[in-house]
């Protein structure tokens, strides 16, 4: 029975201890697995003596010969298997000291929303099974700041997790049938150490992510650009999957970090689909129509100025020369030109050799304006050419405005 002469009287048990270890967070099964020095006080007015004529203040009794509070953990989860304690300690006052190692493998509401800068706040809530408040109450020993300073000074273990508050509160908890119960809560707040984290996940991410930015600056017209790109993708693929190990194992929220390393691998097929596209466009637009004239004047004039791409000066006229040899036979007098004639007719070969230079030189310059043609490319390829690299220019800039918002703004949330 509880160890009272009046069973009116109600046991007081004062209840502490020390975190001695966080051995383990598993956030897929929502448990915190960490090791405590639990102790509790209560007195006992059946064993009772006179210290100075017994001549002892403490003794060691077994466990199983005295009443003991049946206080328990309300999220436990599975069997302690902390080495056992046979003994409690009986002072000469009638007080009974408890203290005794538990391995806790409780339920925790654990949000990885935040992930890898999490503060995960679990609670132990300690009650006694089957005694209401009118037999039992439980009592703090000491103050939180005591129990949080203890368990910072004894700190075997922790892991990747650093302790970073114990706060607690006592709570009456009525039951159905009218009376109350007593419980005591401690909130054990613990935070991810986030280093191997940040330089194994994010700052690869960033780098890689950096390396696809900068790509736009090649010369897509002489360098396949896509290629680069595809590899970009592949690698980065190929490292998620090496590290996907690191991350959190959980249904019930998703992770800002998954929302980041999708996001990365997101504009990098975005950009690697933009880069096939405009690379269409460049190589391709020989067998294009003309564009549209709405086309011409939105693409090339408004949005070519407002990337700094402003339309090409048309180009000027071919000057088209003459023949010396006629402004001079047209500026010399009649008699002279009958006086020519008449010796051209006189020397019909020479005739003939200067028709064939004439000949050769129509065949010459219609060669050159072809290979000019040729090399310069139809005026509606080389609209197309300039409508790609303006559109290149402008989902530049748009890449760089949305990647720039976007990582802001996680990291915003993940420093607020």
């Amino acid at each position: 029975i509880r160890p009272v002469v009046n069973m009116s009287v109600v046991t007081q048990v004062k209840i502490s201890f020390i975190l001695f270890g966080i051995l383990g967070v598993d956030e897929k099964s929502q448990v915190l697995t960490t090791f405590i020095w639990e102790s509790l006080e209560w007195q006992n007015e059946f064993t009772v003596w006179d210290q100075e004529e017994c001549g002892v203040e403490w003794i060691a009794v077994a466990r199983n010969l005295l009443w003991v509070p049946d206080i328990v953990i309300n999220e436990f989860m599975e069997k302690n298997l902390a080495p056992s304690v046979p003994y409690t300690y009986l002072h000469s006052s009638g007080l009974v000291y408890d203290g005794l190692p538990v391995r806790v493998v409780s339920s925790c509401s654990l949000n990885i929303y935040l992930f890898p800068f999490d503060i995960q706040r679990c609670t132990f809530t300690f009650n006694s099974y089957i005694h209401l408040s009118d037999a039992v109450q439980l009592e703090l020993v000491g103050t939180d700041q005591d129990i949080f300073q203890a368990s910072i000074n004894k700190m075997a273990t922790m892991g990747e997790w650093q302790l970073v508050g114990i706060k607690s509160e006592k709570v009456v908890v009525p039951t159905l049938e009218g009376s109350t119960y007593d419980e005591l809560r401690f909130f054990v707040s613990v935070r991810r150490h986030s280093t191997m984290y940040v330089v194994n996940l994010l700052i690869p991410s960033c780098f890689l992510i950096t390396v696809d930015l900068f790509s736009f600056i090649l010369p897509i017209q002489s360098i396949d650009r896509s290629l680069f790109k595809m590899t970009l993708v592949l690698g980065y693929t190929v490292f998620l999957l090496s590290t996907n190990d690191l991350l959190p194992n959980t249904g019930n929220t998703i992770p800002l970090i998954n929302v980041f390393l999708s996001l990365c691998l997101t504009m990098m097929v975005t950009s690697l689909m933009e880069t096939i596209f405009i690379t269409n466009l460049l190589r391709g637009s020989a067998h294009y129509t003309a564009p549209p004239r709405w086309m011409k004047a939105f693409v090339l004039r408004f949005l070519g100025r407002l990337v700094g791409l402003p339309p090409k000066p048309e180009p000027q006229e071919h000057l088209v020369f003459k023949n010396p040899d006629t402004r001079e036979m047209a500026d010399v007098p009649t008699e002279s030109k009958g006086n020519e004639t008449t010796e051209r007719k006189a020397t019909l070969k020479e005739a003939e050799t200067l028709q064939v230079l004439k000949n050769l030189s129509r065949d010459l310059q219609a060669i050159h304006r072809h290979v000019v043609q040729q090399l310069k490319g139809s005026p509606s390829s080389e609209d197309w050419i300039q409508i790609g690299l303006i559109i290149d220019r402008l989902l530049f800039i748009f890449y760089i405005f949305f990647t720039s918002v976007s990582f802001v703004s996680i990291i915003i949330i993940w420093v607020a």
